[in-house]
């Protein structure tokens, strides 16, 4: 290995990530995990607001 392998790549020697030729997804698929992402997260908080909640109820915090 060389000893200065690493500066090598920003000499233009090494692998350019920004040029690599991959496929761009559909515009409807890229949505559809937005979506789906989206979703997930504001299952998650509701599922945590929720344990939150019961556990403030437990305590004898009350909600009123």
């Amino acid at each position: 290995m060389k000893p200065f392998a690493v500066r090598a790549a920003f000499k233009g020697d090494g692998i350019n990530m920004a040029t690599s030729q991959k496929p761009v997804q559909p515009l409807w698929r890229r949505l559809v995990w937005m979506a789906v992402l989206w979703s997930a997260s504001v299952l998650a908080l509701g599922v945590v607001a929720t344990l939150f909640r019961l556990l403030m109820t437990a305590a004898g915090l009350k909600t009123h």
